[in-house]
């Protein structure tokens, strides 16, 4: 290879930073965007606080996995000495009640970035970022830091408010964020709340949609769901996400309660969490658990998304809401919260899906009954669905990484 040749025309060495691999979109966007980057002749490795979780097994047998195997956020006090300036913040985070163990990860991580010297690594999520920025001021490296944020982070503050890290997370992200080499939302509007919040120029924010949407959606929407889907059976509306409270099921068991009142339907929500007792209950009291089916965690929800006959986000808060952006790309007409934020986005202000406002189950039951009844065109859907693209995506974050290194 010619050393002459522009950085911005060779392969780059690029590290993906994730805590594991749960049920949230925030795995999503690590398996993509690292399939994507090493579609394109990049060197990828994905690092991981520990490996584990749903994903493991779609990861390209040509992408290095390192596990940092962290097992305590304490590990961390190893690295106290090799972030100047930054020990006493640092104690005091990874001292605190419950502290997130993803912090544990400094130590390692700062040695796989001295070994291994990748151009640029790219972390995601909120105490993922933290560690990557300090892993790799302890490192002493080259390495520029791309962090991502995911979710409006004042809505998560004001909702897990019980919760100290969460809590106090905009003053750790207002003291190590401005260190990053670049700061990515997966909305405008998160981009724009993560600005209000930390302080920061709203210029020093880029925002680029997560690469959602891949090549085999389109199979695998072929694919056998459930008996529920036979031919005349119920129309079905389905969800997909952890039983948390960012998602507020209850409100959607609330509208399809109302929505049984007006005809038959039958409700489908994919998922797995702390609420599920508290749902089935709650579904037994308003007499609608014959209709309901709760099967867990379902990793590809394609084939249930392609042959429902509605797809509901009830949530309270988000990112930028992949299953939205699934359901849509499977032609599946959809009814969501306009919630902060991300959604709003997607369906561009109502064109592409009925927005209703958050905790309104009266509202979304009638948003309900409207969509089955008045179907929109699948095409146009799908073809929205398909700007999400790991392609697209891929480009723009590259795009990124090679200017942070010219």
């Amino acid at each position: 290879m010619d050393k002459n040749q522009p950085i911005t025309s060779l392969p780059m060495h690029i590290a993906l930073f994730v805590r594991s691999f749960g049920g949230s979109g925030g795995a999503r966007f690590i398996i993509n965007l690292a399939r994507g980057l090493s579609d394109k002749g990049h060197r990828v490795d994905l690092v991981m606080g520990r490996k584990e979780g749903y994903y493991l097994d779609e990861i390209p047998a040509k992408i290095r996995v390192v596990d940092l195997a962290v097992h305590s956020s304490l590990q961390a006090l190893g690295s106290l000495t090799r972030v100047h300036g930054d020990a006493i913040a640092l104690a005091k985070i990874v001292l605190a009640p419950k502290s997130h163990w993803v912090l544990g990860a400094i130590p390692g991580l700062a040695r796989y970035l001295f070994c291994e010297r990748p151009q640029v690594m790219i972390s995601a999520m909120d105490y993922p970022n933290i560690a990557a920025i300090l892993a790799r001021d302890a490192s002493r490296v080259s390495t520029k830091v791309i962090v991502t944020a995911h979710i409006a982070l004042s809505v998560k503050v004001a909702k897990n408010q019980q919760k100290r890290r969460i809590r106090v997370f905009p003053k750790v992200a207002q003291r190590f964020y401005p260190k990053a080499d670049a700061i990515v939302a997966v909305s405008n509007g998160v981009a724009k709340d993560l600005a209000k919040v930390i302080n920061l120029p709203p210029n020093r924010i880029t925002t680029i949609y997560n690469p959602v949407i891949t090549p085999e959606i389109k199979d695998h929407a072929m694919e056998y769901a459930c008996d529920w889907f036979s031919p005349g059976s119920p129309p079905v509306i389905l969800a997909v996400g952890k039983l948390k409270p960012a998602k507020d099921f209850p409100t959607l068991l609330r509208a399809f309660a109302r929505v049984r009142g007006m005809m038959k339907a039958r409700l489908i929500i994919l998922g797995e969490g702390e609420e599920r007792v508290k749902l089935l209950k709650q579904a037994q009291d308003l007499g609608i658990s014959d209709y309901l089916d709760m099967p867990g965690f379902v990793k590809k929800p394609f084939s249930y998304m392609a042959k429902a006959s509605v797809f509901v986000l009830s949530s309270a808060w988000e990112g930028l809401p992949t299953v939205l952006i699934e359901a849509l790309a499977c032609g599946c007409p959809v009814v969501s919260t306009n919630c902060p934020s991300g959604p709003a986005e997607i369906l561009e202000n109502g064109r592409f899906g009925t927005l209703i406002p958050v905790g309104d189950y009266v509202a979304l039951s009638k948003a309900i009954f409207h969509c089955i009844k008045n179907p929109p065109d699948q095409n146009i859907l799908m073809a929205r669905g398909r700007e999400f693209s790991i392609e697209h995506a891929t480009e723009e974050y590259l795009a990124l990484a090679k200017h942070l290194c010219t």
